[in-house]
């Protein structure tokens, strides 16, 4: 068993893969074997992610606030605190704050063989967000 006391500085989300003011907070990257990461990722009011790939899928758990999450193809889906969203394998996605209210997640990934937990696409264009819907 080890117990973690301190963790590494909140990061500032950078632009490439974020729109607005996201912080990011590492949880948990424990030693090999485990590939497990854990995030909370905090987003202001209308910030979100860049559309991206997880190699082995993601699991986001909403503990505050209000946002969006849409898979490529599929319908801008709202959630909200106590809401888990399954993210396929490969599944392109973007995930984000409503444009009223801060919204924070548990962001759970498992790193592939050569250490990456994500693939950073395009950003989302201003038009689709905030969405309407």
């Amino acid at each position: 068993m080890h117990i973690t006391r301190s963790r590494p500085a909140s990061k500032q989300g950078p632009a490439e893969n974020f729109t607005g003011t996201v912080w990011l907070d590492e949880i948990a990257h424990p030693e090999p074997p485990s590939r497990i990461r854990v995030f909370s990722v905090h987003f202001a009011p209308g910030s979100h992610t860049a559309w991206h790939r997880h190699p082995h899928g993601q699991v986001l758990h909403v503990t505050e606030g209000e946002g969006f999450v849409q898979r490529d193809g599929g319908p801008v889906e709202p959630i909200r605190a106590g809401d888990t969203v399954w993210i396929a394998p490969g599944e392109r996605h973007w995930h984000g704050a409503g444009p009223r209210t801060f919204m924070t997640h548990l962001a759970v990934v498992e790193a592939a063989d050569d250490g990456a937990t994500v693939t950073w696409e395009e950003l989302v264009p201003d038009p689709e967000y905030p969405p309407t819907s």
